[in-house]
């Protein structure tokens, strides 16, 4: 896996040590020996991963951190203090500086390796969703400035796997000062099924289990759909270093050895949390702009983009499926009259209640898109033609047989609707060939007299043919 490591120390041997070391496993490495040009390569050159010397004079690692941490645009690059220093309460003011982990001095080389990699694909991923919601900033869905410092890191759901019930009270104690809810199960069956039933934000692991292996749970968390997003925090023994290892390559996010110090489990949970939750958020946004890019904002159906990428997949899908399509083109009679003489408050209503009238009549699996103004369409996959014409008469009539409720003297209006038809089983066919079919006959239903359907080839439909009692086939 490339990447773009930035090593900053201000003792240059130690740096040229990590760096030999990097690059013999085909990492870019970009070197530093002091806090102030590490910001500034950090801004420069957008590294994947920073390993992170505290010990520096002026500016030390863990102010160059909360720097990094600080500014939206380099919060989400993960950081990795390298330091001679052991003791706890050091590790503890690194994570909650922000840092992702602490490796103390002299590095070994397998764990180190493996932080790596584990840090830098989830850098990736964070960037991945980060270019999406840039796209929805751009759209104008969402607001710019998300921060992964700035996340909640309280009131989370988290399970613990742990059989030993002292250190799993112990862990659930610590953790319930965050007002988090803690589940937990002396295996991993228990533990699984819960998963199934439940969402969790964070899963601890323990690795030292008498009954169970539990690096084989990871394994099982990480490939289970329910849980594959979901991080893992392992706890082991200093000679479980190893099976840790093995762990972040299996893709558990962090780790923590016995005995258990309650501030730094806290610290590391919160580190997973905030990750967590700014992922989410991310992806949250994302799939906003999404949904609003291709629906349309006052219906909530498909719009027109949509529409026109789904025929277009429904038509070359003709020509193996051998089973026609039924094409609606649908038009609110008068439309521009209900605008006109109740303002266009009350027009948006009534394109609301029909949209809703034509969702009510058709199948879940049937589209329907707003092109615009007043139009609408529907694809209906799978139908034969006198289906086609069933289902489009039943729509005329939901529209036609009860008014509309609206903003109005009296609380409603009479409202039809004409509308035009096709059977299309040509693929060759193009989507605005298609349309200029469905158009035409729409055209013709408005000529006709309005409130009726005019079918492609057939002409005018007469209702009493196409009675509800009549037909079953689409209920």
């Amino acid at each position: 896996m490339s990447a773009r490591v930035l090593v900053v120390d201000d003792i240059l041997p130690n740096v040229k040590l990590l760096e030999a070391k990097l690059m013999a496993e085909y990492y870019d490495v970009l070197t530093a020996t002091s806090g102030e040009e590490a910001l500034k390569k950090v801004a420069q050159d957008n590294p994947d991963l920073v390993l992170l010397d505290i010990m520096m004079p002026g500016m030390d690692g863990f102010e160059v951190c909360e720097k990094i941490k600080e500014n939206p645009d380099t919060a989400h690059i993960p950081v990795v203090m390298v330091t001679a220093l052991s003791d706890t309460e050091d590790r503890v003011r690194g994570l909650e500086a922000g840092a992702d982990d602490f490796l103390s001095k002299p590095v070994n080389d397998t764990a180190l390796m493996a932080r790596v990699r584990s840090l830098v694909r989830l850098k990736m991923t964070i960037d991945e969703w980060r270019v999406r919601e840039n796209t929805a900033t751009q759209l104008g869905v969402v607001d710019e400035g998300a921060n992964v410092m700035s996340e909640s890191v309280t009131s989370a759901n988290i399970l613990v796997v742990e059989d030993q019930t002292f250190e799993g009270e112990k862990i659930k104690s610590t953790l319930e000062k965050d007002s988090n809810s803690v589940s937990i199960f002396t295996n991993g069956m228990d533990a699984i099924k819960s998963c199934t039933d439940k969402t969790y934000d964070l899963l601890i692991i323990s690795l030292n289990m008498a009954q169970e292996d539990g690096l084989r749970l990871c394994s099982h968390l990480r490939s289970n759909e329910k849980t594959r997003n979901i991080p893992i925090l392992m706890v082991g023994e200093d000679e479980d270093l190893p099976r840790i290892v093995q762990g972040l390559e299996l893709g558990a996010h962090d780790y923590i050895v016995r005995p258990i110090d309650g501030n730094e489990i806290l610290a590391r949970v919160r580190t997973q949390i905030r990750r967590k939750r700014f992922q989410e958020h991310l992806r949250s946004n994302y799939e906003m702009s999404l949904s609003m890019a291709l629906t349309d904002s006052l219906t909530g159906l498909y719009n027109r983009r949509y529409f026109e990428v789904h025929m277009q997949k429904m038509l070359q899908a003709l020509e193996n499926a051998n089973k026609p399509l039924g094409v609606l083109m649908m038009d609110i009679d008068k439309f521009k009259l209900v605008n006109d003489t109740h303002g266009h408050g009350v027009g948006d209503e009534v394109l609301k209640v029909f949209s809703d009238r034509l969702k009510d009549k058709l199948r879940s699996f049937d589209l329907i898109a707003r092109l615009g103004g007043e139009e609408f369409i529907a694809i209906l996959p799978d139908v034969t033609p006198e289906k086609a014409k069933f289902v489009s008469e039943r729509l005329r009539k939901a529209i036609a047989d009860e008014a509309m409720a609206c903003s109005v003297e009296g609380g409603s209006l009479p409202i039809t609707t004409s509308i035009g038809g096709a059977v299309i089983s040509d693929h060759k066919l193009t989507t605005d060939e298609v349309l200029k079919k469905v158009d035409d006959a729409l055209y013709q239903a408005k000529d006709s007299g309005r409130n009726c359907v005019i079918f492609d080839g057939v002409g005018k439909l007469n209702p009493e043919d196409y009675i509800e009692s009549n037909r079953t086939e689409m209920d």
